[in-house]
């Protein structure tokens, strides 16, 4: 990105400092701390909160609204139905199935809960936060070879601060997908195509968004193989295997209740989660710019959202590598263009990690006791913010 390598002006105390740093442990290390540092603060702010409102921290972390199904799902397989009556007297509800959570997660956590003492739900935490750890490092090494090591830092401080960043360290889904976006994206960075594929079809055996992470590695191998005129044979395997993942449990789900081709989505639909184009989102928008009443979050997610248009917008500006934009921009369709839960539309976001680039090649430009403010405050906001979604709002997270 070009705003990535303007020159950047520190004090000689700064630099003094931020040699000493690099010197004593590499860089990488530096932005799994800062991540640590960031979300350990967040873990103990919910901790407190939950402890204050009588609430077990454990199961806040480990049992909050999707980790119920994935922890039912590890400890029992699929199968799982439940059933909500309509909220309009139609008598048609909402029939909502297991079957529309995908396979990787839960398989770990029943795995590793078979061997970790306390069961299935530190395990599921542990994996999340493995998961997470893993990602933070994945990201700036996208930044440092993107926009720079200190941009690369901050881009981690920033992802680590999000206001949905507390989903980051609950027993969801989002961190895993994360993690295996990250190097799948790195490894094509690289050239990795075998790597950058495989990586995508653990990532479309983790959730529905999965498929971000296989179109981007389809999508540059076929940029590759018309543009660059390539023959390689990775690259032909890359861009063939990438989906796999994802689409084989599409079609096991459709095969199961009949329908190969329709089956998961009838499934999804039966959740109230179908593809609109964006019809549902800016209904709820128009409530929130005509003052209508609604929840705190549902106003956060309309900023939320917003925001996340504008810096797509600048994606595209600063000349981001092809990859990072085909990942970035299909977790934007299916986010946006998505009907049901609209309050956890900027969870489905987490992942977008490059949305972050342009603000942190801004920061990198900044004094580095600026750039720590910013992140702290952030950070502080994410805080408040992730008790409210936890302990205090009545909607989906």
């Amino acid at each position: 990105m070009a705003t990535g390598r303007a020159t950047v002006t520190s004090s000689p105390l700064e630099i003094r400092a931020l040699k000493v740093v690099r010197s004593a442990a590499p860089t990488s290390l530096i932005a799994l701390a800062l991540f640590a540092a960031v979300r350990g603060a967040g873990v103990l702010v919910l901790a407190i909160g939950s402890w204050w409102a009588g609430r077990s921290p454990l199961k806040v972390l480990g049992a909050s609204w999707d980790s119920v199904w994935y922890l039912k799902i590890a400890a029992n397989g699929y199968g799982r139905t439940q059933m909500w009556p309509s909220t309009h007297g139609t008598g048609s509800g909402l029939i909502q199935s297991d079957f529309a959570f995908f396979p990787l997660y839960p398989t770990l956590i029943r795995l590793l809960g078979s061997v970790l003492p306390g069961g299935l739900v530190p395990a599921g935490i542990l994996i999340a936060w493995v998961s997470a750890a893993v990602a933070a490092v994945g990201v700036y090494k996208i930044g440092e070879r993107v926009i720079g090591p200190r941009a690369g830092l901050l881009l981690v401080g920033l992802w680590a601060a999000l206001p949905h960043a507390v989903v980051l360290s609950l027993a969801y889904t989002e961190a895993l997908l994360a993690a295996l976006a990250a190097w799948a994206l790195y490894a094509l960075l690289r050239g990795h195509w075998l790597w950058a594929a495989g990586l995508a079809v653990l990532a479309g055996l983790t959730r529905p968004t999965g498929l971000a992470v296989a179109t981007a590695v389809s999508a540059m191998a076929l940029h590759a193989i018309v543009v660059r005129r390539s023959r390689a044979p990775e690259v032909w395997a890359a861009g063939l295997l990438a989906p796999a993942g994802w689409a084989a449990y599409v079609l096991a789900v459709g095969v199961h209740v009949g329908d190969p081709l329709g089956g998961y989505f009838a499934v999804q639909r039966h959740w109230g989660s179908r593809f609109d184009f964006g019809v549902g989102a800016l209904r709820s928008a128009e409530q929130v710019l005509t003052g209508g009443h609604v929840p705190l979050a549902t106003t956060v997610t309309v900023v939320l959202l917003a925001a996340a248009g504008l810096l797509a917008m600048l994606l595209v500006l600063d000349r981001t590598p092809l990859p990072l934009l085909a990942y970035t921009g299909i977790l934007l369709l299916i986010t946006f263009g998505g009907a049901g839960y609209f309050e956890s539309k900027p969870r489905f976001l987490l992942p977008a990690f490059p949305l972050l680039l342009p603000m942190a090649a801004v920061m990198a430009r900044a004094r580095p006791r600026t750039a720590i403010v910013v992140t702290a405050v952030l950070a502080g906001l994410g805080y408040g913010y992730g008790l409210y979604l936890l302990l205090v709002a009545r909607v989906p997270l």
